[in-house]
């Protein structure tokens, strides 16, 4: 496994778990931005992945 799909496959399941936090019926508020700013973070960080991998293949199929 390549260190980019293990990154971006363990910044996809932490995601995935503070989207479940904020899902949670007994979140409190604090809680609730606190998950929800960490959702923000990993969301941007797989996107990055994501452009790179994606910019990557766009110059090797040129």
């Amino acid at each position: 496994m390549t260190e980019q799909k293990k990154n971006f496959e363990e910044t996809l399941k932490k995601l995935e778990e503070a989207s479940a936090r904020l899902k949670s019926d007994n979140i409190s508020l604090e809680d609730a931005i606190s998950s929800y700013e960490e959702g923000i973070r990993y969301y941007r960080e797989c996107s990055d992945i994501l452009e790179k991998a994606n910019q990557k293949i766009e110059t090797l199929t040129e």
